[in-house]
């Protein structure tokens, strides 16, 4: 009875997340047009995971240097991720992923920074298991000033993360939640837009000069 008990509990996370992964069908459905129209550029670095990444519109422009690839899809929690991973990721055959998922998973019900951590360790097993040798880097769960009641969960999830990541081989941890607090630890929100959510041109200065140490060359 446990074991039929967990199948069925297993069964019903598994079509939830497919449910809730469709509504972004749309937007992979028309990245998969693009790339029909324009192929894609051979092992690229690629980025991906919610809007931060999809927003951050000069990402080709600000690594001209290196050849990047932005398939982020805003609203996207990390499940959303690995539902959509063999489309967004996989394809391309990248020579570097660069992840920004966790911070949307924060505003679901019930979500701890555990369950911020188990899905981001599942995301990472998902990606090791196609790409076993590929380099990883992960940029922490920025502070978010719309979302400051999640602060305390967001900097215990990049703890957690940041110490298995410590432990693993060709990943490493980007740390830009500090970088975008104030002396009093507050959010900066000059970094930001008027949602208070998406970053301006300076915040995403801090993450290109975080990042760009990390990214590897052909």
């Amino acid at each position: 009875m446990k074991k039929l008990f967990c199948l069925f509990t297993l069964s019903l996370i598994v079509c939830i997340t497919a449910v809730r992964a469709q509504r972004y069908q749309e937007d992979v459905s028309t990245i998969l047009k693009w790339d029909k129209m324009y192929a894609p550029p051979a092992n690229p670095i690629l980025f991906t995971g919610s809007s931060s990444i999809r927003k951050w519109d000069d990402l080709e422009r600000t690594f001209s240097s290196y050849v990047v690839m932005n398939r982020g899809v805003g609203g996207t929690v990390t499940n959303d991720i690995i539902y959509y991973a063999d489309k967004i990721i996989f394809p391309y055959h990248p020579r570097q992923i660069v992840l920004y998922v966790g911070e949307n998973d924060l505003v679901e019900k019930g979500v701890t920074a555990d369950t911020v951590f188990n899905r981001f360790k599942n995301l990472y097993k998902t990606i090791r298991n196609k790409l076993p040798d590929i380099s990883i880097v992960y940029i922490s769960i920025k502070p978010s000033p719309s979302r400051i009641q999640f602060l305390s969960t967001a900097r215990q999830a990049n703890s957690m993360i940041k110490d298995f990541i410590a432990k693993q081989r060709k990943i490493a941890y980007v740390d830009i939640f500090n970088l975008m607090l104030d002396r009093n630890g507050n959010p900066r929100k000059e970094l930001f837009v008027e949602d208070m959510l998406h970053m301006n041109p300076d915040g995403y200065a801090i993450w290109q000069k975080a990042v760009r140490p990390h990214l590897i060359q052909k």
